[in-house]
Parts: structure tokens; sequence; C-alpha cells
């Protein structure tokens, strides 16, 4: 218990201050209520009405994928200060581990996931110069660069 006493020590601290801060700002503040402070906002705009429309799956989908890749960063890192320790048993279970997370991901790229908004113009326009210096003879024009569900239709 006493290998914990500094931990606790510098909690109660935190808590200390936190409760001190709250407290002297409360004390501090000049309380001047107007109906413009008590209305509710978003962002500092009054909202005027509901949004449009959803948020698209693929919104979701890039989100999840970068959740995937943090989870993935986080167990890599203790993997890393214990891999001498491990062995080869260590080294097999983490490039299990590194594939299942990272299939999907290369299955995310593959199918388009990530390839939408200013960075697919950006990719047009750095791509077909790279396309016609690889051969692509000068009369002829650059395959049009199309998401997969426009293949699909």
């Amino acid at each position: 218990m006493v290998q914990f006493l500094p931990i606790l020590a510098m909690a109660m601290l935190v808590v200390i201050f936190v409760v001190i801060s709250f407290k002297v700002s409360m004390l501090l503040t000049v309380k001047r209520p107007t109906r413009a402070k008590t209305a509710p906002y978003e962002c500092g705009i009054v909202p005027e009405n509901e949004p449009a429309e959803r948020f698209p799956v693929r919104f979701y989908l890039v989100a999840m994928a970068f959740i995937v890749l943090d989870v993935e960063i986080i167990f890599l890192y203790p993997f890393a200060t214990v891999f001498q320790e491990l062995g080869g048993y260590g080294l097999a279970l983490m490039g299990t581990f590194l594939i299942v997370l990272l299939v999907p991901f290369a299955y995310l790229l593959s199918v388009g996931a990530l390839d939408w908004g200013p960075v697919r113009q950006v990719a047009d326009r750095i791509i077909r110069p790279v396309l016609r210096a690889a051969g692509l003879p000068e009369g002829v024009a650059a395959p049009p660069l199309r998401a997969p569900q426009e293949e699909a239709a």
C-alpha cells in the first residue's frame, strides 16, 4: 500500500485543485444573466431547423477504420517494450493480430471507402500526369478514375 501513496496523494491534489478552482471562479464571477446568455446554442449559432440529411455510411466506415488503427497502435506499444521476453511465440501472435486488423483496412482502401472529397480531386491531378508519363500515348486520354459503386452500375 505504501507504493501507491504518491499516486493517491497526486489524485487528492488534483481533486482539491479542481474544487478550489471552481469555487474561486464562482466567487469572482459577475452574474448578469441575459436572454442571449441563457439560450441554448450549438457552436455559437442558434439552430433554426433540423439537418436536411443524415450522415452517409461511408463516414462511419472511415471513423471505424481510424478507431481500429488507434487500438492497434495502443497494443503495439506494450508489445514493443516486452518483445525480447515474448520471443517467437509473441511475434507470431502480434503478426496474427496485425493481419486481422490490417486486412479489413486494406479492403476499405481497395473499395474506395477513403476515396472522397478534395483528396480525390488532388489524386486525379497527380495520377493522370503519372499515367501519361508511364507510357500512355499523347492522343489517348487517361482512363477515368471511378469509384467502385460507379463501376457496378
